[in-house]
């Protein structure tokens, strides 16, 4: 990892800017395939999945045999872990329940909102290389508690047809009403545009490579909405002369096996820090069965060495870290200067793996610095919010000539005529 010393602010911009990749020829290619799935419905699919994950499917559906099949292939101690991190996230997400208030705001005006769940969600989940069953427990698990009528959820098969049983059985545990073997950019466009097989739902949630993001945000411009923009994942760990270096090393390595593109950054006020992390890195590193992958993230990765916790802080906020970890003494302290991240983990014994699975906040987050303006995924995600308004007699009095005067000064006339003749009927009477 590169490390950095008391760099200056007029550097800051540069130093924290993430890995880039020209997307223009990307682009080009995801909406091909994009088309030719709004056209071709499962023949393109089909195709596509012959293409890009070299496997022959008769049917797109995972049928209810091999949903039974996978609960048996399940050791029992990985369906225990998964029920406990469902109850988890259940609870936490149930807490977020929307209550309407009534509002009179001036006399005979009243003014409420409801929250209506989206009826057709659509959720991904990329194989790749890991089965990320958590995601399944992440996205499908508020959209259930909010009352989405229909759970679509898309996931890669391998190249026997089979999708990873882990990932049937989080499906099953958080109540996913359909499951399709597809992946990459033609599910996107299955869920984006329907085909015989797929239904279209209204928004498309879940994380994946560079192509399905592109994916995402071109279907996000007509056909679907999506939770967020998204790039590769990062964390940032936060931490002083105090900090732990063996944990901080593997809270580092535990976001650089993601993929080669993950980025980890490391803000420190402490420069004895940095010798025993990058130390303990070394050592770690050999343990990992993924330590090649890990290896190539290091290399976008940094080390930050800073002279005091406010100039950590503006870094911090100025980066707007996915994954925040603050293992410093005066943690919470620092918590409450936090405004911009994805999730944040507090304390030394706080690692960002437990709100990966089990702690019971969403995992899916905001990337690439959009944590300044995005929320992760949570309850209102599946939601609308729908705004009534009523007026009585008394209210037309109240606001009407309000209304009249701002309409004719907008010159939309109609506006106003719509508001007067209630109020010349009201005096007539």
């Amino acid at each position: 990892m590169k490390v950095i010393k008391f760099p200056q602010p007029a550097e800051w911009d540069e130093l924290l800017k993430r890995p880039t990749k020209d997307a223009a020829d990307l682009n080009e290619t995801v909406s091909a395939v994009l088309n030719r799935v709004r056209q071709n419905g499962d023949e393109a699919v089909k195709e596509y999945e012959r293409l890009f994950d070299k496997v022959e499917l008769s049917c797109l559906a995972v049928s209810e045999e091999e949903m039974d099949e996978a609960d048996t292939l399940i050791p029992d101690n990985l369906k225990a872990a998964l029920k406990l991190a469902h109850e988890n996230i259940e609870k936490f997400h149930a807490s977020q329940k929307f209550e309407s208030n009534k509002v009179e705001v001036r006399p005979g005006v009243s003014c409420w909102q409801k929250s209506v769940p989206i009826e057709k969600v659509g959720l991904y989940v990329p194989g790749g290389t890991a089965p990320l069953f958590s995601t399944v427990l992440m996205l499908a698990t508020p959209a259930r508690i909010a009352g989405c009528r229909e759970i679509v959820l898309c996931t890669p098969p391998n190249r026997e047809g089979k999708v990873h049983p882990a990932i049937l059985c989080a499906a099953r545990i958080a109540g996913v009403n359909r499951i399709f073997k597809i992946g990459g950019v033609q599910a996107i466009g299955a869920m984006a545009y329907g085909t015989e097989s797929v239904p279209k739902v209204y928004k498309i949630f879940g994380p994946g490579n560079q192509y399905v993001m592109a994916a995402k945000q071109q279907v996000s411009m007509g056909a679907a909405a999506i939770d967020m923009p998204a790039g590769p994942s990062e964390v940032e760990v936060l931490a002083d002369e105090t900090s732990n270096p063996t944990f901080v090393a593997a809270d580092l390595l535990s976001q650089a096996e993601h993929g080669v593109d993950s980025q980890v950054l490391l803000v420190t006020t402490s420069e004895v820090l940095i010798e025993k992390v990058q130390q303990e890195v070394e050592r770690q590193l050999q343990q990992l069965p993924r330590r090649e992958i890990a290896m190539q993230s290091l290399q976008y990765s940094k080390i930050i060495l800073v002279k005091n916790v406010d100039e950590a802080m503006e870094i911090t906020n100025r980066y707007a870290p996915e994954h925040l970890i603050i293992e410093t003494k005066d943690y919470l302290q620092l918590a409450e200067r936090v405004v911009n991240a994805g999730s944040v983990f507090l304390g030394a014994y706080t690692p960002e793996s437990a709100g990966d699975y089990a702690s019971g906040t969403n995992h899916t987050l905001p990337t690439n610095g959009y944590a300044t303006a995005y929320s992760g995924v949570n309850l209102d995600s599946y939601h609308r919010k729908i705004t009534f308004q009523e007026l009585t007699e008394e209210g037309i009095r109240t606001i009407g000539p309000a209304v009249e005067i701002m309409a004719e000064n907008e010159q939309l006339n109609g506006h106003k005529n719509a508001m007067t003749v209630r109020l010349t009927d009201l005096n007539q009477s």
